[in-house]
């Protein structure tokens, strides 16, 4: 699918806006630190440190120098999208992707097994990846094939985001082996890596059934009534750019083509493999999709001209989404750099002791779910808040189990709907919808994941898990 350029204004306003809001909280919030230390490799916060600083407030030269800092900050995610977006022009260069798209409207049609399980088995999938090696950047490219093929089933570009990008991370909400999240925050914690999966596999199943089922009604509701899809007439449009996928004399794919798909799965499962064994991150990923790019060309045969311009219009095209990348990552350079992150998590944290066991868990997720929007790295959350998290779980009487339960609902819920979540705003930026319209659809999904959370942190302290 060739993608139009991209312009989001809305988008842009609301995240420029947050900027603006975060800049007037760092006049009214005392800054404060919190001291850290290495543990075992890893960068912790000591829990007993914090102290206040002399406030630093962001004025008007911070707010407008806060998207350039946060190309900056975020070169990585923003290197990746551009390079992965050329890899995937390439890709589809080669036709390979309108034609295995092709493939699966044509068996879909045909077969009632696949037009009632099609969708579910895909979001499965994705949850597993995210449940597993912590699939959330790597989402960002799959959208270039989810939504064309959603289009192609009847559905909406909303649906082709949920079968990837919403279904990796429900998955990711509710972990079984991520390292990013769990294995960040159990060693913090000092669990045994990945311990307590029983429960986890429980909470896993539960969460993603809740979106699958979330999704099926959409789908079903849109199916019936077209214009209720909130991006009816967008779609209409892209539906009539001619795709080779709407031909009805499709014979099956080619020999070349299968071979393409072939190195393009291959490229995949190296992903998978390194990420779980050695633990790649951006930098390795995004050599895995040059590498099959580079492959998938040479398969294809495609002449060299050919490949670079693929190349070049691939990575232009995602100019908007690299740009909304850096605005996001500004929201968190000026609340950084006015020194209210800390501040926020101790006054926060303060507070839970006040609670009972089970309350107090609640709380925490809750505490989690704020400090995801100033925080939105697995990873970098853990490292902020588990060391203080994980002394003051056994202070209320919860399990250090179950406070680790609280960051992963904390940080993995909100993922979905937050501004400043880079691969959020990547995401809707290639799909071409606006934040606010996104939101509005996702909302009663984390309204039903939020009540879930709470009563999934309900049954450890009985089980004294």
């Amino acid at each position: 699918m060739k993608l139009s350029r991209l312009k989001a204004p809305d988008t842009y306003l609301i995240i420029s806006l947050v900027i603006v809001l975060v800049a007037i909280l760092t006049w009214l919030i005392p800054g404060g630190q919190y001291q850290t230390a290495i543990v075992d490799g890893r960068e912790v916060v000591l829990a007993s440190s914090f102290e206040y600083l002399e406030s630093n407030p962001q004025g008007i030269a911070e707010v407008l120098m806060a998207p350039i800092r946060g190309f900056t900050d975020a070169a990585l995610i923003i290197g990746f999208v551009l390079i992965v977006g050329g890899a995937f022009s390439i890709f589809q260069q080669t036709r390979a992707v309108d034609a295995a798209i092709a493939a699966i409207v044509k068996s879909h049609k045909s077969s009632r097994f696949l037009q009632k399980y099609l969708i579910p088995m895909i979001m499965i999938l994705f949850s597993l990846a995210g449940a597993t090696f912590g699939m959330s950047e790597q989402v960002i490219p799959f959208v270039l094939i989810f939504i064309p093929l959603s289009l192609a089933l009847g559905y909406d570009t909303i649906t082709g985001i949920a079968m990837s990008y919403l279904a990796a991370h429900a998955g990711f909400a509710a972990a079984l082996l991520n390292p990013f999240t769990i294995g960040v925050a159990q060693g913090i914690a000092g669990l045994p890596l990945f311990s307590g999966i029983g429960y986890r596999f429980i909470t896993w199943i539960i969460i993603t059934a809740i979106t699958i089922f979330f999704v099926l009604i959409y789908i079903g509701k849109i199916k019936k009534s077209p214009q209720k899809s909130p991006t009816y007439k967008a779609d209409q449009q892209r539906r009539e750019v001619p795709q080779s996928y709407h031909s009805g004399d499709f014979s099956g794919l080619s020999r070349h083509q299968k071979l393409v798909l072939l190195t393009f799965g291959a490229g995949l499962v190296l992903l998978v493999f390194g990420v779980l064994r050695y633990q790649w991150y951006i930098e390795e990923i995004t050599a895995v999709f040059l590498l099959t790019g580079i492959a998938v060309a040479i398969v294809g045969r495609l002449s060299v001209k050919e490949t670079s311009t693929a190349f070049i219009d691939g990575a232009k095209d995602l100019v908007g989404t690299a740009l909304i990348i850096a605005f996001a990552r500004g929201i968190l350079i000026v609340a950084r750099d006015g020194q209210i992150i800390d501040t926020i998590l101790h006054s926060t944290s303060g507070a839970i002791s006040d609670f009972g066991p089970v309350v107090s868990s609640q709380a925490m997720f809750v505490i989690q779910t704020a400090i995801n929007f100033l925080v939105p790295s697995g990873s970098g959350q853990a490292a902020l808040t588990m060391p203080i998290m994980a002394p003051l779980a056994d202070l209320v009487g919860i399990s250090r189990q179950t406070a680790v339960l609280a960051f992963q609902f904390g940080d993995g819920f909100s993922n979905m709907i937050i501004p400043t979540s880079a691969v959020l705003m990547g995401v809707l930026s290639l799909a071409d919808i606006s934040w606010e319209k996104w939101a509005r659809w996702v909302l009663p999904l984390q309204i039903i994941l939020m009540i879930t959370g709470f009563l999934l942190l309900i049954p450890p302290y009985f089980m004294n898990w």
